[in-house]
């Protein structure tokens, strides 16, 4: 065994949840990485076994910080999927990069409101839409789970081994409350000026049939960090850790594997 192939395997990877998920949604990783690449999946702040902690994107920066500082190994790969992306980016913000071995985010952009002047955030809607899909989050959160539900995937019916239903199950065991606290903070989110200062290895990863954003998300992202290449899973939609897991573990190994 080489020293090089002992510290990839010591290389850990932090993976952060989306909006209204918990860690549980990246096991299927597991049996794809775990042997290789330590996997670290916290319940991030307001969500699952972190609920009593504030569901704000500093609060994501801490817990990040606290994660990373636990670690002796190589610096870790943090991959962040939708929220977590934004999590990580106000990581990148307040910390830097420099206790990072790579980045990877998962179809997410740097501002989910749409203007004028910005065309990147969420897919079709205008800020009406977005003022009408809030309030509807206050008065039929129950309802509006199922459109969260099946805007997960490629197609409603949802991934294999975690189809629709059971994406909707693991909403609904979260507080409904926390969550449109969240949702608050997500779309206070600006991570356009911290974009440029990304300067580990960055992996931008996107589903070709994303229903939450468009392409143009992903591509702004690689035109604004100095070291990002763009990844896109022809057969997901938000999702593609649960949509193509055996897939997504190869393109994160072949990621780990090049930091090295």
């Amino acid at each position: 065994m080489t020293a090089s192939a002992a510290s990839v395997r010591r290389r850990s990877m932090i993976l952060l949840h989306g909006w209204t998920m918990t860690g549980q949604a990246f096991d299927g990783l597991q049996d794809h990485l775990g042997e290789r690449y330590p996997l670290i999946a916290p319940d991030l702040p307001g969500h699952g076994a972190s609920l009593s902690q504030p569901p704000t994107l500093r609060q994501g920066a801490e817990m990040i910080a606290a994660e990373i500082a636990r670690l002796d190994g190589p610096p870790p790969v943090l991959v962040g999927w939708s929220m977590g992306a934004a999590m990580a980016w106000s990581y990148i913000a307040r910390c830097g990069c420099d206790a990072l071995g790579g980045l990877v985010t998962v179809d997410m952009s740097p501002r989910m409101r749409n203007a004028p002047n910005w065309q990147h955030g969420l897919l079709g809607q205008s800020a009406a839409d977005v003022t009408a899909t809030t309030q509807r989050m206050r008065d039929d959160w129950q309802g509006v789970t199922h459109s969260i539900a099946a805007t997960m995937f490629a197609t409603p019916a949802g991934a294999s081994g975690f189809d629709r239903e059971a994406a909707r199950a693991a909403i609904l065991r979260q507080d409904a409350e926390v969550m449109r606290a969240a949702w608050d903070a997500l779309l206070a989110l600006d991570a356009r000026p911290t974009i440029p200062r990304i300067d580990c290895p960055y992996l931008v990863c996107r589903g070709a049939h994303s229903r939450v954003y468009p392409a143009s998300a992903s591509q702004w992202i690689c035109d604004h960090a100095p070291d990002a290449r763009m990844q896109v899973f022809e057969h997901s939609g938000h999702s593609p850790h649960l949509e193509e897991p055996a897939e997504f573990a190869r393109v994160l190994t072949r990621f780990a594997q090049s930091l090295d």
